[in-house]
């Protein structure tokens, strides 16, 4: 249903958030923002849940902002700065909510994904993509230059092939998205949903409280010169040796068994 915005079901340690406004090409009206970022801060503290997916209902995966809206807060008399201000706000506090988040998080891509849309995929952990997927960063051609958008891609593609996406705002195919780096794997439509829960559930029986310290290291290192990254790594394992997950883990590969992991804690459900 329309109001409904995004369904969330969790089975086998993975929850999936389908993006529910087929009609709207699944647009980042401000209801959906919050409908997102409150759904990722709640599964991020659940327990039962170890791994996020966000998925999407019909052709779009999602096609950035509600542009309907965005017009309709003209008629203000500040001529919409103050809710072009809230809009892009809270889009970035969706964008950190992702990226802060202590579960690893997958887009799973079956149509077009342009603009915040594309962001939303770029920012995700992982991103498996239909090969009908399509990506852009089409603001250039009506007058908006998607600058927010530019943020999350410039952190995963090439400065060259990302200017050449802002700049174009030309339409780019899942395989040329795989080969930039903007996506992470490629699969057959009719394999999507099956491709995406393999690897959902691939990481998701590994230990929450390692992947908790990698996801939150890697973001932190990747924006640092090379020898203060390698110092706060170095600091990083030295604190991941002494966590219980890490003995159980190393002593349950010693003694040839599956090890038993301890939940994150202080959550949910």
């Amino acid at each position: 249903m329309e109001q409904e915005l995004a369904r969330i079901e969790t089975a086998h340690k993975v929850a999936w958030i389908t993006l529910a406004r087929p009609a709207a090409r699944n647009s980042l009206s401000l209801a959906m923002l919050d409908r997102l970022h409150h759904a990722i801060e709640t599964l991020g503290r659940d327990d039962q849940v170890h791994v996020i997916v966000i998925a999407a209902e019909g052709p779009a995966f999602c096609a950035g902002h509600d542009l309907k809206e965005l017009t309709a807060a003209r008629a203000e008399a500040d001529r919409g700065r103050a809710f072009f201000t809230e809009t892009m706000d809270r889009c970035a506090r969706l964008m950190m909510s992702i990226v802060q988040c202590p579960k690893p998080v997958i887009a799973s891509v079956q149509g077009i994904a342009t603009a915040a849309g594309c962001q939303l995929v770029a920012t995700c952990d992982l991103a498996v993509a239909s090969e009908e997927a399509r990506f852009a960063t089409p603001g250039v051609n009506i007058g908006l230059f998607c600058s927010t958008p530019m943020v999350a891609l410039s952190r995963n593609v090439s400065r060259k092939q990302a200017m050449k996406m802002l700049l174009t705002g030309e339409m780019i195919p899942a395989s040329e998205a795989l080969a930039q780096g903007l996506v992470s794997d490629v699969v057959a439509a009719e394999d999507l949903r099956a491709e995406t829960e393999k690897l959902a559930r691939a990481i998701a029986e590994k230990s929450p409280a390692t992947l908790r310290i990698g996801k939150e290291a890697f973001y932190r290192q990747v924006e640092m010169p090379l020898p203060e990254a390698y110092a706060f790594t170095a600091q990083v394992m030295v604190e991941n040796m002494l966590e219980p997950d890490a003995e159980e883990g190393i002593g349950a590969f010693v003694e040839k068994r599956v090890p038993e992991w301890r939940p994150l804690g202080g959550g949910e459900g």
